[in-house]
């Protein structure tokens, strides 16, 4: 048994490798928006600018359409192998709660372009959903938070993404970190968005 978990956990190690996707991460506690817990360590950066979005999205804009792509950067210092089954909320100033929106329906997502001149979000336009929408791109289904299985010292990243457009006083609530050998669960993060 013994000798499969460490089978199991150099696989995984080397599947993070290639996992963590996001070409400008940094080390999760270098962001101003982290939080550490019990040796772990989450962070948390909205790619809500053109600049960001053309990081790791290339041409695909998708804060223009009323999607906020969120960064998530996970730091395993426990010692222990975690097991991740996330669940990630956008938690906005007014404590409204929007659940992630999955990969498949960010790039079949219709919603309306906003006008640069504009800051007050448009409403989407719901259309068929065997349309693919203008976030069809690889980038955004190749980027997205996939990792379950983090090895003790190792890190992982992804994108989830949130039907929101605005950052200030929001945060990430994000839960479903548990402990790969007992499936204890530990504390729920809060992470903030718009930390500077």
């Amino acid at each position: 048994m013994r000798r499969a978990v460490i089978v199991l956990l150099s696989i995984t190690a080397a599947a993070l490798a290639a996992d963590n996707k996001a070409s400008s991460v940094l080390p999760a506690a270098s962001y101003p928006g982290h939080k550490t817990q019990e040796k772990i360590t989450v962070a948390a950066k909205p790619y809500n600018t053109d600049e960001l979005a053309k990081l790791e999205f290339g041409k695909v804009k998708p804060h223009q359409y009323g999607i906020m792509p969120v960064l998530v950067v996970i730091q395993n210092d426990t010692g222990k192998a975690l097991k991740l089954n996330l669940k990630a909320e956008f938690v906005s100033e007014a404590g409204g709660h929007g659940d992630a929106i999955p990969p498949d329906d960010v790039i079949r997502w219709q919603g309306v372009q906003k006008r640069p001149d504009i800051t007050k979000p448009t409403a989407p336009i719901p259309l068929p959903r065997n349309k693919k929408g203008p976030l069809s791109t690889p980038e955004i289904t190749g980027r997205a938070f996939s990792v379950k299985l983090l090895p003790p010292g190792a890190s992982a990243n992804g994108f989830f993404y949130f039907q929101a457009s605005d950052v200030q006083g929001a945060t990430i609530y994000l839960t479903g970190i548990n402990d790969a050998a007992t499936n204890q669960a530990y504390f729920y993060f809060e992470v903030p968005l718009d930390a500077k």
